[in-house]
């Protein structure tokens, strides 16, 4: 008999809280009602967004029409630097710029960086690769658009929660193999799905009763269509050898965990800079909890931290 894994008390509150409201899961709910849904829980959950100097929606264009951006900054002017590029999380389907508004004003205002975030096509109206597309084509825009943006990016960080982990490493992927105007010079994939995490440990210890669970990640996986051989669906799959500096974020009580894990591993097999941080206590998505579970503030805290010492101490 195992032990049962350490939880914060917090988050406790909050599972508990959840659960007793009941309701049906994401699964068996419309795509509307999912959407409705991701939106009203980080409503819910979430500190509120921060004022900035900036706050401005942009577009730039994309393989199948314009793409909505966002751009945040705590200054009205700044010299050139990296830009961090931010992808929102939902399984490739749920998301948009508004579930993440409040990270992305926190992202910005604690890293003292511009912030664009990018709403991507999603699934299942534009399924594998669409999402993945999107994103690399607002990276480009971001790197060779100084004029547009009104800011000059010298290289280009990739985030992203979840799928938007996913994304935040395809990107740099891709902009490796064909580079843009600038490099990428940080990837951070926060919990992010980058191998598949069907069969692991953690989607068996996991799979219920810890905010995401296996019947969602079913749902995210027949709506998004991922191939299952294609890198661009399951990062872990391509030559890392070549990968920029790292920060691999997970977080203990994820169905998902061990896919960052192997992620981190494979980083260090391929002799490549990478920070590795576990988030002990907590589950998915908990940077978009910080109102519900106090103690997830602390942990983006920790990655601000991690990405600034990362960005002032270069390879």
């Amino acid at each position: 008999m195992t032990d049962a894994p350490y939880i914060r008390p917090d988050m406790k509150a909050f599972i508990d809280a959840l659960a007793a409201m009941g309701g049906p899961t994401m699964a068996e709910m419309t795509l509307e009602e999912a959407r409705a849904s991701y939106i009203a829980l980080h409503g819910m959950a979430d500190r509120p967004a921060r004022d900035l100097a900036v706050i401005r929606d942009l577009s730039c264009p994309g393989p199948a029409g314009d793409i909505p951006l966002r751009l945040y900054d705590a200054r009205e002017m700044r010299q050139p630097g990296p830009v961090v590029m931010f992808f929102h999380g939902g399984g490739f389907v749920i998301g948009d710029l508004n579930t993440h508004h409040a990270l992305c004003t926190e992202l910005a205002a604690l890293l003292d960086l511009p912030v664009v975030a990018v709403h991507y096509a999603r699934a299942p109206e534009a399924p594998f690769p669409a999402a993945i597309l999107d994103c690399e084509a607002g990276a480009r825009w971001v790197a060779g658009s100084p004029e547009a943006l009104g800011r000059a990016a010298t290289g280009i960080v990739t985030i992203g929660d979840s799928a938007g982990g996913n994304a935040a490493v395809v990107v740099s992927q891709l902009l490796g193999a064909d580079p843009a105007a600038v490099p990428v010079v940080l990837q951070v994939p926060i919990f992010p799905l980058v191998a598949d995490a069907e069969g692991s440990g953690s989607m068996a210890a996991f799979s219920e009763g810890f905010l995401l669970t296996a019947d969602t990640m079913g749902f995210f996986d027949a709506a998004y269509g991922a191939d299952r051989s294609d890198p661009r669906g399951f990062p872990i799959l391509a030559d890392h050898s070549t990968a920029p500096p790292t920060i691999v974020v997970t977080a203990s009580l994820d169905p998902i965990r061990d896919s960052g894990r192997a992620y981190a591993k494979a980083l260090v097999d391929a002799g490549r800079d990478c920070l590795f941080l576990e988030m002990r206590g907590v589950t998915h998505s908990f940077t978009n909890l910080r109102a519900a579970v106090p103690s997830t503030q602390a942990d983006v805290e920790r990655i601000v931290a991690a990405m600034t010492f990362m960005l002032g101490n270069p390879a």
